[in-house]
């Protein structure tokens, strides 16, 4: 027995799976509204069925790096137009896969519910716009429907660095690049390097994974450009110290400076179990103002929660806010809104 590899994809579109793991022991388990679901349908997978998967879906190139690294990411296309972004990696010895579904359809800032302040963000010339959140929460999905939102509007250049490319953008207003880590460009610090001879004025970095790729950011960010990328932090506040803290002592106080003026915004994200079945995201977001500014450059981070907790009038608003808000408006449970907020207590009021 074989298995086909796109009849499972498909499989996996048609239940309205966000993701498919394939590994040595298991039958293919598709994750559909949150959960881990494994698929009757077919067999227990051994060593030869998943070896088999690899070798329809790898490039020659992709087989080499696997190898010798034992976990490669990249894309594969199904003929319908959907893409899976692919992430193969080593278990007990085993090769096993994870698939990310990514559909044709680019959602629009309304279809996601993105926040009022996000508009404002994306609407900007330049500066800094960060997605943060764990693994799995859509920030690739919200980083699409920004820079969809973008091409729509702007005559401008956009150039996106992604591993893997996961989104294909039309070039509606604007014209748009989109680079691939390992096909196109080395590292993302390397593409962030170069970039600037590209002529854009929108940058996506996919994730900023280290320091010189974060300092690139900040610094095209402070120099007239659009930055937008993501970070794997819960919140607003983290996200503020963890771009702060990558920098060694010496070069903190600097950072502090660039950020304090190149942030326009954080938007931090959960997805949660709707009543009704499906997701909801559920957010935070942090709007740069003067006041929050201040803060960043006095390094008075923890202050920040304040601001975040009374500014309404700002756009800004914590993530338990926003989860009492969806609570209160029916779209989610008590029980998880209280599982997720840090103050459960504040339902009642």
């Amino acid at each position: 027995m074989t298995f086909n590899i796109d009849e499972i994809f498909n499989k996996a579109v048609e239940m309205k799976a966000s993701d498919v793991h394939l590994s040595v022991g298991h039958q293919p388990i598709f994750r559909i509204n949150g959960d881990l679901q494994p698929i009757d349908f077919w067999s227990t997978a051994n060593k030869e069925l998943i070896d088999g998967v690899i070798e329809k879906i790898i490039l020659p190139e992709q087989k080499e790096e696997f190898l010798q690294t034992k976990g490669v990411d990249f894309s594969y296309d199904l003929n319908n137009g959907v893409r899976v972004r692919i992430s193969l990696y080593q278990e007990k010895n085993n090769p096993s896969l994870a698939g990310r579904i990514i559909l044709p359809h680019i959602p629009t800032m309304e279809e996601i519910a993105m926040p009022e302040a996000a508009y404002d963000f994306v609407r900007g010339q330049n500066g800094l716009i960060l997605i943060t959140g764990p693994a799995g929460c859509g920030k690739s999905t919200s980083l699409a429907a920004m820079i969809d939102l973008i091409s729509k509007e702007r005559k401008c250049h956009i150039i996106t660095l992604e591993d893997p490319i996961e989104y294909v953008f039309p070039s509606n207003k604007s014209i748009i690049a989109q680079r691939e880590l390992g096909r196109d460009m080395k590292s993302f610090a390397d593409g962030m390097k170069r970039i600037v001879r590209q002529d854009p004025n929108v940058i996506m970095v996919g994730e900023m994974r280290d320091l010189e790729t974060i300092a690139s950011a900040v610094t095209l960010a402070e120099t007239g450009h659009l930055v937008i990328s993501t970070l794997h932090t819960p919140d607003a506040i983290q996200t503020v110290s963890r771009i702060i803290d990558v920098f060694p002592s010496g070069q903190q106080t600097q950072i502090k400076v660039q950020l304090s003026v190149s942030l326009r915004g954080v938007i931090a994200q959960k997805l949660l179990p709707k009543k009704e079945g499906g997701l909801i995201a559920a957010r935070e977001v942090l709007v740069n103002t003067p006041a929050i500014s201040h803060l960043i450059r006095e390094n008075k981070i923890a202050q920040i929660k304040t601001h975040l907790q009374t500014g309404a009038e700002d756009k800004m608003f914590t993530m338990d806010q926003d989860i009492k808000k969806l609570y209160k408006d029916k779209k989610i449970n008590k029980e998880i809104a209280k599982a997720h907020m840090l103050n459960s207590g504040e339902l009642e009021s």
